[in-house]
């Protein structure tokens, strides 16, 4: 193995003061490799979307060291290293489709020649070639958080941030979205860090997990995911799915009881 794509060494988040503070990391170290898709799963206020905020230059670490491409979190903000894709899409209304996807464009001054057809393929990539021209409120949620997803791309970042992207989508749309995204990792060969609060998403999704402990969020444990490729909606039914599911599920559950 090189040099890992991302780098996070003893990192810890502390908020508050002396007087009154909350310890939302402690001493995360993680390594991710280029091309991997790593999900971060534990509980809810375990630190997934707040380490993920360190990692794209949101917010500071209290302590420690972080690296995307062997640059500073700052760094490789400004040198647009990275896409991000929050929990709701953050799409402008008055903005078409396409004018949202090419707003990175727009904002990094390039030029005008190159945007339409990053765009077009892009919008192609996700499945919304025949929606360029519609705007967010005539899109069901699945449609804006792939637009979200294209606006993230139209750059062509060496990684993708995503902060729980389909949380708020239905199971059926919220599944449809997984396989789409494997699609998109694998045409694309983007580093993906991925915060999730479910189990079977995480499993279905990643080369790696990352369990979190309850705060203050610690790893506790890398899952390596051994399934095949491609992965199909009959992969969740199979054995070893639920075998690491299971496993993930029992790492948690002993970190909760660890922390009682």
């Amino acid at each position: 193995m090189g040099d890992p794509i991302i780098s996070v060494q003893n990192v810890s988040k502390v908020y508050g003061n002396a007087n009154a503070s909350t310890v939302a990391l402690q001493d995360v170290s993680l390594f991710i490799e280029k091309g991997e898709f790593v999900s971060l799963v534990g509980p809810s206020g375990c630190g997934k979307s707040t380490l993920l905020r360190l990692i794209a230059d949101l917010d500071a670490p209290s302590s420690g060291t972080i690296q995307l491409n062997g640059h500073a979190p700052e760094t490789a903000r400004k040198n647009r290293e990275y896409g991000f894709v929050f929990q709701a899409p953050t799409l402008y209304d008055w903005r078409t489709v396409a004018r949202n996807a090419e707003l990175p464009l727009e904002v990094m001054g390039r030029d005008r020649r190159d945007w339409k057809p990053r765009i077009d393929k892009m919008l192609a990539l996700v499945g919304l070639r025949d929606f360029h021209e519609y705007y967010p409120w005539q899109l069901s949620g699945g449609m804006q958080q792939r637009a979200s997803i294209a606006r993230a791309l139209s750059f062509d970042p060496a990684i993708l941030l995503m902060d729980e992207p389909f949380g708020a989508l239905d199971e059926f749309t919220r599944e449809r979205m997984n396989m789409e995204l494997l699609d998109i990792w694998e045409t694309t060969h983007k580093t993906i860090l991925f915060v999730t609060h479910s189990i079977s998403e995480a499993v279905f999704l990643s080369s790696r997990i990352v369990v979190m402990t309850p705060r203050p969020g610690r790893v506790a444990r890398l899952v390596a995911i051994d399934l095949p490729s491609p992965r199909t909606f009959e992969t969740r039914e199979s054995r070893r799915f639920f075998e690491l599911m299971t496993d993930v599920r029992e790492t948690l559950k002993e970190e909760f009881t660890r922390h009682e």
